[in-house]
């Protein structure tokens, strides 16, 4: 059990090594971010259970992942725009919003995937997830020629021969309900998820 931490419930799913790229505005979430800019401290990311991600504090599911911010900026005045990174899984035990309805709750670090690697059946998504990614640093170059490649959608290093990084990463780009990814980042085995996401993309015909 760790001390509580302040939960932000959104409508998307962080895997390990993820990043997500936010929008902050409301007064509760920009305090949340000062403070974990301040204090080197990560926040927690959930999945949207019930409610909205503005207004009333909405509920998250059970099962998120620790954020961690790797960059900021506020172009625009009361807008902060930040780009976190994700580590450790962990279960809520117990929640309670505060008095500007940020959640905050003691939780339960889950075990990091073992780094297993990629059996031979699982070829197939590590040729996709390599061309998918070859296309978004195309599309960063040819945006900004000359500019360092960072701030991709997909941080490095890259590890294809990891068989939860390869899931985890497939995960995020497959265009499939926030259910079914928060249902596959619970998974306590890399290779069960990957085995998932490798059978859906056969399914639908495009490995």
């Amino acid at each position: 059990m760790t001390a509580p931490i302040p939960i932000f419930p959104l409508n998307a799913v962080l895997f390990p090594d993820g990043i997500l790229s936010l929008r902050v505005f409301e007064a509760r979430y920009m305090d949340m971010v000062r403070d974990s800019l301040k204090n080197e401290t990560p926040f927690g990311v959930c999945l949207i259970r019930k409610g909205r991600e503005t207004g009333a504090p909405a509920e998250p599911e059970v099962v998120g992942c620790l954020a961690s911010i790797t960059h900021w900026d506020m172009e625009q005045l009361g807008v902060l725009n930040i780009r976190v990174r994700g580590s450790e899984r962990f279960r809520i035990l117990n929640i309670n919003p505060d008095a500007q309805g940020l959640h905050h709750a003691v939780t339960q670090p889950l075990a990091a995937d073992p780094a297993r690697p990629i059996g031979a059946q699982a070829a197939a998504c590590v040729t996709l997830l390599r061309r998918v990614i070859g296309e978004i640093e195309e599309k960063k170059r040819a945006q900004n020629p000359g500019e360092a490649m960072d701030n991709l959608p997909i941080a490095t290093p890259y590890r294809f021969d990891n068989a939860a990084w390869v899931a985890n990463r497939l995960c995020e780009v497959l265009q499939i309900p926030l259910k079914a990814k928060q249902k596959l980042m619970e998974l306590d085995d890399a290779e069960v998820r990957l085995s998932l996401v490798q059978q859906y993309l056969q399914q639908h015909k495009v490995i």
